[in-house]
């Protein structure tokens, strides 16, 4: 095992006394090739160029010496550090920081970054890196090959935000590009690259910042499974009753469990109250209805709860052909035929109801043939007038909630 291993971030600027104290006495040498170009490596010592983490991590461990593994920026910020100290390499690590890509992004910007959320995206995370752009007014994304600003871009498809793309940050060759989504595509990027995504409905910070990412405090309302007329003050909305009664509303988002990075469809999203309160959750929400009016309204609501949603105007099942996959989704609207087809695009989970047995068993048929368990509840709401108890309204629906067969823990 190496006798030493001291991790080195590098930002462009020079070196530190106790780095360049580190690279002095390094017998082995870690990084991208620009690192292992820097004149301060000692001819000497043996290079290793950092590809996988993984294998660089075991050669190390294999080594008899002193090692110095360098890296971008901060190495402890969605860095080598984590894959250094797993328990399987067994590494002790010193770490010499540098300013993270982020925090230079960001200066470059000339933004503050407190509120901002951060994502790594690659091929495989691509998509939740997307929904969280399509959640927050403000993310950092931490690109890769093949998961950069044009891969972003066009998942963006439909919705405005503006791009500022940090090309090779900290080098001769550093270049910084500020554009909108739909242009962004349209380009050739150098890695690698950090994108700032800004946009969206913000819901503003009433006073200083005291926490990392979106205060709490900055939304409006506090709780869950709120009265309709929250959403919809004006009562505009004349689909009101069983499919639109708060309790409902309440059983669904439980049982969807709708959080950040995921993408939950909303048909039928009438007032938009339950697709705000996914929104609020930090999750993407599409909201679909046939009337424009109600997209109208649904916007509305989320403007006035400062989340950012998407509404598509459009008939289900068809129009659901062209949206991006959905992790959850709520039915309000549509039946059989709109459960089959979003069964086939394969959601983790997907919630219904229903007014009649006959309705239900129907629905919960159709998850079932779709390769999804089945939970299907009676709930009953009573509403009661606090001042002589009477009772003042009253709901009665069925709840029909499907959970993917062959997803593990879902």
């Amino acid at each position: 095992m190496a006798d030493r291993v001291t991790v080195i971030g590098w930002d462009g600027s020079p070196l530190t006394a106790a780095a360049r104290s580190a690279l002095s006495a390094a017998t082995l040498v870690a990084g991208a090739a620009h690192h292992l170009a820097l004149p301060e490596v000692p001819p000497g010592a043996e290079r290793v160029r950092l590809g996988s983490v993984d294998l660089a991590a075991r050669r190390i461990a294999g080594h008899r010496g002193t090692a110095v593994v360098l890296a971008d920026g901060d190495p402890g910020f969605f860095g080598v550090v984590r894959t250094l100290r797993a328990p399987e390499h067994g590494l002790e690590v010193e770490v010499v920081p540098a300013v993270s890509s982020v925090a230079a992004a960001f200066a470059r910007a000339g933004m503050p970054w407190e509120d901002a959320r951060i994502v790594v995206a690659h091929q495989r995370t691509l998509r939740r890196a997307v929904n969280v752009c399509r959640a927050h007014p403000k993310v950092a994304v931490l690109t890769s090959p093949g998961a950069g600003p044009a891969e972003l871009a066009l998942l963006l498809d439909g919705v405005h935000r503006t791009f500022v793309v940090c090309e090779e940050l900290g080098t001769d060759r550093e270049q910084v590009s500020v554009l909108t989504s739909d242009k962004a595509a349209d380009h050739s990027w150098r890695d690698p690259n950090v994108v700032l995504v800004i946009g969206g409905t913000g819901g503003g910070t009433p006073g200083p910042p005291w926490l990392m990412g979106q205060d709490p405090a900055a939304r409006p309302v506090r709780g869950w499974g709120l009265p309709t007329e929250e959403y919809d003050p004006a009562g505009r909305d004349a689909r009101t009753g069983a499919g639109e009664d708060p309790s409902l509303r309440a059983a669904q988002l439980a049982r969807l469990g709708p959080r950040t990075g995921d993408l939950v469809w909303d048909i039928g999203c009438a007032g938009g109250a339950f697709s705000v309160e996914a929104a609020r959750f930090g999750a993407a929400v599409i909201a679909v209805d046939i009337d424009p009016a109600a997209c109208a309204r649904t916007e509305q609501a989320a403007r006035r709860h400062g989340v950012p949603l998407q509404t598509v105007p459009g008939r289900a099942p068809h129009v659901l052909e062209s949206l991006p996959e959905p992790d959850v989704v709520r039915i309000a609207a549509g039946g059989v035929d709109v459960v089959t087809a979003c069964t086939d695009r394969r959601p983790e989970r997907i919630v219904a109801h229903a007014s009649t047995r006959d309705e239900a068993e129907a629905i919960g048929a159709a998850l079932a043939d779709g390769g999804y368990t089945v939970e299907s509840l009676l709930l009953q709401t009573v509403g009661l007038d606090p001042a002589d108890w009477s009772e003042r309204e009253r709901s009665v629906v069925f709840l029909l909630a499907g959970r993917r067969t062959d997803t593990p823990h879902a």
